[in-house]
């Protein structure tokens, strides 16, 4: 039997202005930001603990950029969700979304009992994580030492577990050496990190210290092809890409990392439209989605940024979501953003004119091959509209980022702009 409105008997109502899912940095800050200019706003979050993945990466290098200090993760953590806390949000946790009861409607589980909550308007940041090993199709057994940077640092950093001795890192990007730090933490020496591409991916800041200092070496152009090791990891296979010649590295831990995908499962569910290469929810320069009033964010959309770039995503959404509430947002087409190759997606994938400029007035874009040089083209309907030559190269592994006003000399009523490298 259901109740008013349609909702069972034994379900919480709720209503609050603005429902946020997803307690991380992106979360937070739009919290907080939406919270201090007097909505309503209800933060939800499946975990036990509010902020994210920060909270268990106890290493430094958060909040340079949004809070202009730099701290550790869980003190980033924790300062994120006392500021959305004291500007006035509500920070549930151990709430888990689990699908929509309307347009902006969530039907949410907790441990005292189920919660429908109607907001007026919904910001998705539930963030990314690490393609697992047997999305990668790893052959071999499923022992015991086998997981992600994610596990590990739960594992080392929250639950005081300990790990193996020897440990082969899958992956050289910026979250590796995280990997590597917390294995160092652990006692647990990393003996190789592997990478298909012929560079490390991760900034040269973090991976000259990190072979320094770490002493990690890093195999570049190699793969692993098996996890050698029934009842605990004995040993991965490791090939040469170049010359097909296999090694066997002996070792009791194997850590995936990088490889992102975006936590999408309720984009999906709400049948949001989906950017083809990054697999999250397509967003315009406001960050909202195709369904009216629902906005994404960070990680989500842009898989994967430092946690920094991700809360300011947040700050950016905050003004949005009140035009929106107000009626004062912009509507009408937004023009399609296109990539070509080596670029896999770009975010935001709209850009709709009098929206405004995207987060940081920058464009993001993911590459599958390293370029030295970045010479950026931007075409529409075969016209070139920019060229410029940007100061940075183009790498697998990190995202790229192009000025905004490379687009300023678009077409508002033109075809998709596409963003090559000439």
């Amino acid at each position: 039997m259901s109740g008013t409105n349609g909702v069972a008997p034994d379900v919480t109502t709720e209503s609050p202005d603005v429902a946020v899912v997803g307690a991380g940095p992106s979360g937070l800050t739009a919290a907080r930001e939406l919270a201090a200019s007097g909505l309503d706003v209800l933060v939800l979050d499946r975990e036990w603990e509010a902020g994210g993945i920060p909270r268990h990466s106890d290493h430094t290098g958060y909040g340079l950029r949004d809070l202009h200090r730099v701290m550790n993760g869980p003190a980033y953590a924790r300062r994120l969700a006392e500021r959305a806390v004291e500007a006035g949000a509500r920070v549930r946790t151990s709430a888990m979304v689990t699908g929509w009861a309307g347009d902006r409607s969530l039907d949410v589980t907790t441990p005292e009992g189920r919660i429908r909550v109607d907001a007026r308007a919904v910001v998705l940041a539930t963030g990314a994580r690490e393609r697992p090993r047997t999305a990668r199709l790893v052959p071999g057994d499923r022992p015991p030492g086998v997981m992600n940077t994610g596990q590990l640092q739960n594992l080392v950093h929250l639950h005081h577990r300990e790990v193996g001795t020897r440990a082969v890192i899958v992956g050289a990007e910026l979250v590796s050496w995280s990997a590597a730090l917390t294995l160092r933490e652990a006692g647990c020496r990393t003996v190789l990190m592997t990478t298909e591409h012929p560079h490390a991916e991760s900034y040269a800041a973090f991976s000259v210290p990190g072979r320094a200092v770490l002493r990690v070496p890093v195999a570049t152009r190699t793969r692993v092809t098996r996890i050698i090791g029934h009842y605990a990891v004995e040993a991965v296979e490791v090939e040469d890409l170049a010359t097909g010649a296999r090694r066997t590295v002996p070792c009791d831990t194997v850590i995936f990392t990088g490889d992102w995908i975006p936590d999408h499962e309720l984009a999906r569910a709400a049948g949001l439209d989906i950017d083809p290469g990054s697999k999250g929810p397509l967003v315009d320069n406001a960050l909202r989605t195709s369904r009216p009033g629902v906005f994404a964010v960070g990680n989500l959309v842009h898989p994967v940024d430092t946690a920094d770039i991700a809360a300011l995503d947040g700050h950016h959404v905050a003004r949005h979501v009140r035009d929106y509430l107000a009626g004062v947002l912009p509507q009408g087409p937004g023009i399609p953003l296109r990539v070509e190759a080596p670029f896999t997606w770009v975010s935001p994938g709209l850009v709709r004119p009098g929206a405004g400029k995207p987060p940081r007035e920058r464009i993001l874009l993911w590459s599958a091959e390293e370029r030295l040089v970045a010479r950026v083209e931007v075409t529409q309907d075969g016209r070139r509209i920019a060229r410029r030559t940007l100061p940075w190269p183009v790498s697998p592994g990190r995202v790229f980022r192009v000025p905004s006003s490379l687009l300023s000399g678009a077409d508002p009523h033109g075809g998709p702009i596409t963003i090559a490298l000439a």
